[in-house]
């Protein structure tokens, strides 16, 4: 229960008691269930799975109309528990995501709970639409809620147990936008690319195939509580417990944290690109153990218990690229250089 101290052994026992094999099978239907909603978008999918068992938050960026709110909206659906939307405005205050007040019929003042307050500490899912069109003080009650999983209203506090926050973000407006500062973007577990399909046949059934043209539809035919959303934190922890790195990968882990870091040292090189002002910063001890707990919860998913080097590369983008700071003057080549950054780290450190 919320608020109430657990002991290491309670927890370890309660984690020991998980049948992983079972809930793999689960995880794989889950993942099963958005396919067949959501096409052309298997590894998003993949992604989407692992950061909702590594209990992690997630920023989905891409162009307009790719499809990220409906596939945001069908896993939540599948996900099962208490659900909160928000739409990002730029006249939203953080207050507005606490309480409401209106007048009732007979003109006096009345106060109900928000959206993050209003289905107690059940809520499960908190989906921010367009993020990046909200104020930075939003983002800034945002950024308690993701670290604590709580917030403070009404002299006391709320703790939320179970609560992922599923954010979209569009990447092609600048009007009326606000930027998340490097501390809240940091907080999202993953930040995943969602980009039309290349395969034409997928593109023709989105074109031509009527049941994509209804997303409320859609969305509704999706199966529901695929998961028990209440042992999610159990699952979670076992995985993170049963699932095992050698010394040699905690070592190749390590080599690549260096290298992104310091990529002079590495011997990295970039053509056209000054390697000793690249960058500035990152790579924070949060996000190489982010990268672990994603690389662990990738091996479950392939039915491994150890952890090897195409597990920690399969997620390394997703979980890195948004915590690397480049130099001002490389930022509008963000995209294209980060990129050209971590084939060329994983080309010159070893693995083993």
């Amino acid at each position: 229960m919320a608020g109430l101290a657990e002991s290491p052994a309670d927890s370890a026992s309660r984690d020991q008691r998980i049948d992983l094999a079972n809930w793999r099978d689960r995880a794989l239907a889950f993942e099963g269930v958005l396919r067949n909603t959501i096409i052309g978008q298997d590894r998003v999918l993949r992604l989407l799975t692992i950061a909702i068992f590594a209990r992690g938050h997630v920023l989905l960026e891409g162009d307009v109309g790719v499809g990220k709110t409906t596939l945001l909206r069908a896993a939540t659906r599948a996900l099962g528990g208490a659900f909160e939307r928000v739409e990002g405005t730029i006249d939203l205050m953080p207050a507005d995501l606490i309480y409401h007040t209106y007048l009732d019929e007979d003109g006096r003042p009345r106060v109900e709970p928000g959206p993050v307050l209003r289905q107690g500490e059940d809520l499960t899912v908190f989906f921010f639409n367009e993020i990046n069109r909200a104020r930075p003080q939003v983002h800034s009650l945002l950024l308690r809620l993701m670290a604590e999983r709580s917030v403070t209203a009404f002299n006391r506090e709320y703790f939320f147990p179970h609560l992922l926050i599923f954010a979209d973000r569009n990447r092609i407006e600048r009007e009326e936008t606000f930027e998340l500062p490097a501390a809240a973007r940091d907080r999202f577990f993953m930040e995943i690319s969602m980009e039309t399909p290349k395969d034409r046949e997928i593109r023709r059934a989105l074109a031509f195939d009527r049941r994509f043209y209804d997303a409320d539809a859609l969305v509704q035919s999706v199966t529901e509580d695929v998961l028990d959303h209440s042992l999610l934190n159990d699952v979670a922890r076992g995985v993170q417990a049963r699932i095992q790195t050698s010394e040699a990968l905690e070592k190749y882990t390590l080599d690549l944290w260096s290298a992104i870091r310091d990529p002079v040292s590495a011997g990295i090189e970039i053509s056209g690109v000054d390697m000793s002002r690249l960058v500035q910063g990152g790579a924070s001890p949060r996000g190489i153990a982010y990268l672990v707990r994603g690389a662990r919860v990738e091996a479950w998913l392939n039915g491994r218990d150890m952890v090897v080097p195409e597990d920690i590369r399969s997620v390394f983008p997703e979980i890195m690229s948004h915590r690397v700071f480049l130099d001002p003057i490389y930022e509008l080549r963000r995209e294209a250089l980060v990129e050209a950054l971590f084939a060329e780290v994983f080309a010159k450190v070893p693995a083993p």
